[in-house]
Protein backbone atom coordinates (compact mmCIF):
# COMPACT_ATOMS: atom_id res chain seq x y z
CA UNK A 1 0.00 0.00 0.00
CA UNK A 2 2.84 2.44 0.58
CA UNK A 3 4.49 1.50 -2.52
CA UNK A 4 1.43 2.77 -4.37
CA UNK A 5 0.92 5.72 -2.47
CA UNK A 6 4.20 6.87 -3.02
CA UNK A 7 3.95 5.91 -6.82
CA UNK A 8 0.87 8.20 -7.04
CA UNK A 9 2.27 11.17 -4.97
CA UNK A 10 5.37 10.84 -7.34
CA UNK A 11 2.92 10.81 -9.98
CA UNK A 12 1.22 13.90 -9.33
CA UNK A 13 4.39 16.06 -8.28
CA UNK A 14 5.59 14.91 -11.75
CA UNK A 15 2.14 16.65 -13.13
CA UNK A 16 3.41 20.03 -11.31
CA UNK A 17 6.75 19.72 -12.67
CA UNK A 18 5.20 19.90 -15.93
CA UNK A 19 2.99 22.44 -15.00
CA UNK A 20 6.72 24.66 -13.95
CA UNK A 21 8.04 23.34 -16.94
CA UNK A 22 5.26 25.10 -19.32
CA UNK A 23 5.21 27.90 -17.45
CA UNK A 24 9.09 28.66 -17.22
CA UNK A 25 9.10 28.85 -21.02
CA UNK A 26 5.66 31.03 -21.07
CA UNK A 27 7.47 33.26 -18.24
CA UNK A 28 4.57 32.87 -15.88
CA UNK A 29 3.93 31.80 -12.52
CA UNK A 30 3.42 28.12 -12.20
CA UNK A 31 2.23 28.96 -8.33
CA UNK A 32 -1.11 31.24 -9.25
CA UNK A 33 -3.76 29.77 -11.53
CA UNK A 34 -4.95 26.75 -12.76
CA UNK A 35 -3.88 24.35 -15.86
CA UNK A 36 -5.33 25.38 -19.21
CA UNK A 37 -4.99 24.11 -22.76
CA UNK A 38 -2.03 26.31 -24.51
CA UNK A 39 -4.03 26.36 -27.71
CA UNK A 40 -7.82 27.01 -26.82
CA UNK A 41 -7.06 28.30 -23.76
CA UNK A 42 -9.34 26.76 -21.85
CA UNK A 43 -9.02 25.67 -17.81
CA UNK A 44 -8.40 21.62 -17.37
CA UNK A 45 -11.52 20.54 -15.12
CA UNK A 46 -9.69 18.07 -12.20
CA UNK A 47 -10.87 14.63 -14.28
CA UNK A 48 -8.99 15.51 -17.21
CA UNK A 49 -5.78 16.26 -14.83
CA UNK A 50 -5.39 12.92 -13.22
CA UNK A 51 -1.64 12.08 -13.73
CA UNK A 52 -1.17 9.48 -17.10
CA UNK A 53 -4.76 8.45 -16.83
CA UNK A 54 -6.57 11.49 -18.46
CA UNK A 55 -3.87 11.43 -21.11
CA UNK A 56 -4.70 8.29 -21.95
CA UNK A 57 -8.42 8.33 -21.19
CA UNK A 58 -8.26 11.43 -23.48
CA UNK A 59 -6.17 9.78 -26.02
CA UNK A 60 -3.67 12.62 -26.09
CA UNK A 61 -5.98 15.51 -27.19
CA UNK A 62 -7.53 18.11 -25.92
CA UNK A 63 -11.15 17.50 -24.41
CA UNK A 64 -12.13 21.12 -26.35
CA UNK A 65 -9.90 21.32 -29.44
CA UNK A 66 -8.53 18.23 -29.69
CA UNK A 67 -4.66 19.65 -29.56
CA UNK A 68 -2.90 16.85 -29.20
CA UNK A 69 -1.03 16.69 -25.86
CA UNK A 70 2.77 15.99 -25.45
CA UNK A 71 4.17 12.75 -24.70
CA UNK A 72 6.19 14.39 -22.25
CA UNK A 73 3.45 14.88 -19.85
CA UNK A 74 2.66 11.21 -18.84
CA UNK A 75 6.57 10.56 -19.38
CA UNK A 76 7.51 13.01 -16.53
CA UNK A 77 4.51 11.92 -14.99
CA UNK A 78 5.65 8.13 -14.91
CA UNK A 79 9.42 8.90 -14.67
CA UNK A 80 8.61 10.73 -11.27
CA UNK A 81 6.94 7.96 -9.84
CA UNK A 82 9.08 5.32 -10.54
CA UNK A 83 12.30 7.57 -9.42
CA UNK A 84 10.44 8.44 -6.21
CA UNK A 85 9.90 4.37 -5.50
CA UNK A 86 13.48 3.76 -6.51
CA UNK A 87 14.88 6.36 -3.90
CA UNK A 88 12.18 5.14 -1.17
CA UNK A 89 13.72 1.56 -1.89
CA UNK A 90 17.07 2.50 -1.70
CA UNK A 91 16.51 3.51 1.86
CA UNK A 92 14.33 0.74 2.51
CA UNK A 93 17.43 -1.79 2.07
CA UNK A 94 18.80 -0.53 4.98
CA UNK A 95 16.15 -2.86 6.86
CA UNK A 96 14.99 0.11 9.19
CA UNK A 97 13.29 3.20 8.17
CA UNK A 98 14.06 5.64 10.40
CA UNK A 99 13.35 9.43 10.98
CA UNK A 100 16.66 10.52 9.84
CA UNK A 101 16.27 8.21 6.24
CA UNK A 102 13.26 9.71 5.88
CA UNK A 103 14.82 13.05 5.76
CA UNK A 104 17.05 12.22 3.12
CA UNK A 105 14.65 10.70 1.02
CA UNK A 106 12.82 13.91 0.81
CA UNK A 107 16.06 15.93 0.32
CA UNK A 108 16.29 13.25 -2.94
CA UNK A 109 12.90 13.61 -3.71
CA UNK A 110 13.11 17.28 -3.98
CA UNK A 111 16.99 16.71 -6.15
CA UNK A 112 15.49 14.85 -8.64
CA UNK A 113 12.76 16.81 -9.11
CA UNK A 114 15.11 20.08 -9.73
CA UNK A 115 17.08 18.01 -12.02
CA UNK A 116 13.86 16.59 -14.00
CA UNK A 117 13.00 20.39 -14.73
CA UNK A 118 16.75 20.48 -15.97
CA UNK A 119 16.62 17.71 -18.13
CA UNK A 120 13.64 18.45 -19.42
CA UNK A 121 13.95 21.88 -20.54
CA UNK A 122 17.18 21.11 -21.66
CA UNK A 123 16.04 18.82 -24.27
CA UNK A 124 13.30 20.94 -25.24
CA UNK A 125 15.02 24.41 -25.63
CA UNK A 126 18.57 23.92 -25.16
CA UNK A 127 18.41 26.12 -21.66
CA UNK A 128 19.48 25.79 -18.12
CA UNK A 129 17.51 28.54 -16.27
CA UNK A 130 19.56 30.34 -13.67
CA UNK A 131 15.93 30.54 -11.89
CA UNK A 132 16.15 27.00 -11.66
CA UNK A 133 19.56 26.15 -10.63
CA UNK A 134 20.40 29.14 -8.37
CA UNK A 135 17.73 28.33 -5.74
CA UNK A 136 18.06 24.53 -5.97
CA UNK A 137 22.25 25.29 -5.20
CA UNK A 138 21.18 27.77 -2.14
CA UNK A 139 18.62 24.60 -0.96
CA UNK A 140 20.60 21.84 -1.51
CA UNK A 141 23.66 23.22 0.15
CA UNK A 142 21.27 23.69 3.24
CA UNK A 143 20.03 19.98 2.87
CA UNK A 144 23.46 18.29 2.99
CA UNK A 145 24.89 20.58 5.51
CA UNK A 146 22.31 19.63 7.84
CA UNK A 147 22.69 16.23 6.83
CA UNK A 148 25.41 15.79 7.26
CA UNK A 149 27.98 16.94 4.82
CA UNK A 150 30.98 18.57 5.55
CA UNK A 151 31.74 22.00 4.30
CA UNK A 152 34.57 20.73 2.71
CA UNK A 153 32.81 18.52 0.93
CA UNK A 154 30.16 20.59 -0.44
CA UNK A 155 32.42 23.53 -1.46
CA UNK A 156 35.16 21.55 -3.22
CA UNK A 157 32.17 19.55 -4.73
CA UNK A 158 31.06 22.61 -6.23
CA UNK A 159 34.37 24.06 -7.18
CA UNK A 160 35.48 21.08 -8.74
CA UNK A 161 31.80 20.73 -10.92
CA UNK A 162 32.06 24.34 -11.41
CA UNK A 163 35.53 24.64 -12.87
CA UNK A 164 35.36 21.49 -14.90
CA UNK A 165 32.44 23.29 -17.72
CA UNK A 166 34.47 26.75 -16.84
CA UNK A 167 37.50 25.89 -17.97
CA UNK A 168 35.78 24.60 -21.17
CA UNK A 169 33.54 27.52 -21.21
CA UNK A 170 36.68 29.95 -20.78
CA UNK A 171 38.80 28.27 -23.74
CA UNK A 172 36.00 27.68 -26.56
CA UNK A 173 35.17 31.08 -25.69
CA UNK A 174 31.18 29.89 -25.38
CA UNK A 175 31.11 27.44 -28.10
CA UNK A 176 30.98 24.46 -26.37
CA UNK A 177 28.95 25.13 -23.50
CA UNK A 178 26.52 27.79 -21.79
CA UNK A 179 27.04 29.63 -18.81
CA UNK A 180 24.33 27.57 -17.77
CA UNK A 181 26.63 24.34 -17.77
CA UNK A 182 28.58 26.05 -15.46
CA UNK A 183 26.10 26.93 -13.03
CA UNK A 184 24.71 23.40 -12.99
CA UNK A 185 28.11 21.84 -12.21
CA UNK A 186 28.38 23.40 -8.99
CA UNK A 187 24.95 22.53 -8.54
CA UNK A 188 25.73 18.99 -9.32
CA UNK A 189 29.21 19.32 -6.83
CA UNK A 190 26.77 20.51 -4.13
CA UNK A 191 24.06 18.25 -4.26
CA UNK A 192 26.32 14.91 -4.60
CA UNK A 193 30.11 16.01 -3.18
CA UNK A 194 33.61 15.82 -4.58
CA UNK A 195 34.15 12.00 -5.16
CA UNK A 196 30.51 11.90 -6.70
CA UNK A 197 30.29 14.59 -8.83
CA UNK A 198 33.71 13.54 -10.08
CA UNK A 199 31.79 10.15 -11.02
CA UNK A 200 28.52 12.05 -12.42
CA UNK A 201 30.71 13.93 -14.81
CA UNK A 202 32.47 11.21 -16.22
CA UNK A 203 28.86 9.38 -16.66
CA UNK A 204 27.07 12.07 -18.62
CA UNK A 205 29.75 12.41 -20.86
CA UNK A 206 29.91 8.74 -21.58
CA UNK A 207 25.96 9.07 -22.23
CA UNK A 208 26.47 11.69 -24.11
CA UNK A 209 29.12 10.44 -26.34
CA UNK A 210 27.14 7.26 -27.00
CA UNK A 211 24.01 9.41 -27.91
CA UNK A 212 26.00 11.46 -30.24
CA UNK A 213 27.61 8.70 -32.19
CA UNK A 214 24.47 7.08 -32.35
CA UNK A 215 22.33 10.51 -34.04
CA UNK A 216 25.77 11.40 -36.33
CA UNK A 217 25.53 7.53 -37.81
CA UNK A 218 21.90 7.77 -38.26
CA UNK A 219 22.56 11.74 -39.89
CA UNK A 220 19.67 13.21 -37.55
CA UNK A 221 22.38 15.80 -36.14
CA UNK A 222 25.91 16.88 -37.90
CA UNK A 223 29.53 18.05 -35.98
CA UNK A 224 28.25 21.52 -35.31
CA UNK A 225 24.65 20.43 -34.19
CA UNK A 226 23.95 21.76 -30.70
CA UNK A 227 24.31 18.87 -27.88
CA UNK A 228 21.80 19.45 -24.40
CA UNK A 229 24.61 18.05 -22.03
CA UNK A 230 21.77 19.14 -19.33
CA UNK A 231 19.95 16.77 -20.05
CA UNK A 232 22.81 14.50 -19.79
CA UNK A 233 24.52 15.67 -16.44
CA UNK A 234 20.63 15.69 -15.26
CA UNK A 235 20.74 12.04 -15.91
CA UNK A 236 23.77 11.12 -14.70
CA UNK A 237 23.44 13.07 -11.22
CA UNK A 238 20.53 11.31 -10.79
CA UNK A 239 21.94 7.60 -11.86
CA UNK A 240 25.06 8.82 -9.19
CA UNK A 241 22.59 9.47 -6.46
CA UNK A 242 20.75 5.61 -7.10
CA UNK A 243 23.94 4.06 -7.68
CA UNK A 244 26.85 5.94 -7.21
CA UNK A 245 28.58 3.91 -4.27
CA UNK A 246 27.80 0.72 -6.49
CA UNK A 247 29.26 1.82 -9.72
CA UNK A 248 32.48 3.55 -7.64
CA UNK A 249 33.07 -0.04 -6.10
CA UNK A 250 32.88 -2.12 -9.24
CA UNK A 251 35.14 0.70 -10.92
CA UNK A 252 38.01 0.46 -8.44
CA UNK A 253 37.34 -3.10 -8.19
CA UNK A 254 37.97 -3.33 -12.32
CA UNK A 255 41.49 -1.25 -11.75
CA UNK A 256 42.65 -3.83 -8.83
CA UNK A 257 42.55 -6.39 -11.49
CA UNK A 258 44.13 -4.95 -13.76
Amino acid sequence: MVIFFIFIFGTIIGSFLNVVIFRLRAKKSFLKGRSYCPKCKKQIVWYDNIPILSFLILRAKCRNCKTKISWQYPLVELSIGILFLLFYFKYLSNFEFLIFDSLFLIRDWFFVSVLIIIFVYDLKYYLILDKITFPAIAIAFIFNFLLGFSLANILIGAIIGGSFFLIQFLISKGRWIGGGDIRLGVLMGVMLGWKMVILAIMIAYVIGASFSIILLISKKKSLKSQIPLGTFLSAATIIVMLYGNEILEWYLKGLMIY
